[in-house]
């Protein structure tokens, strides 16, 4: 998906060459090898490459980080769980239950 967008770019900012004025024709150049460069030396080498060498690290967080960022529920479990820990605590444990995400 990126080297497709890459290619198309490129292309685009390739017609820039040509121009008949100088300064579109170096702004062109310029953008269509900086992104020829950014899609296949560094998202397709450098970051796997990275990547491999950190292993599970590339994917933690660092604690202070954690604790800095809200703890966001879009989907709502929860909500879910606490709705169902006050049916547990009431003891209508026979009510219909709460529908799942899942199915």
């Amino acid at each position: 998906m990126v080297t497709a967008a890459a290619i198309i770019m490129i292309s685009v900012f390739a017609g820039f060459l040509l121009s008949d004025t100088a300064l579109i024709k170096s702004i062109g150049l310029g953008l269509a090898v900086a992104v020829l460069l950014d899609a296949f030396v560094v998202r397709m080498t450098i970051v796997p490459a990275v990547m491999t060498l950190l292993g599970r690290r590339a994917w933690s967080l660092p604690g202070w980080l954690d604790r800095v960022l809200p703890n966001v529920d879009v989907e709502g479990e929860k909500l879910r769980h606490l709705l169902a820990k006050a049916q547990d605590t009431e003891g209508t444990r026979d009510a219909e239950p709460l529908p799942t995400a899942r199915g």
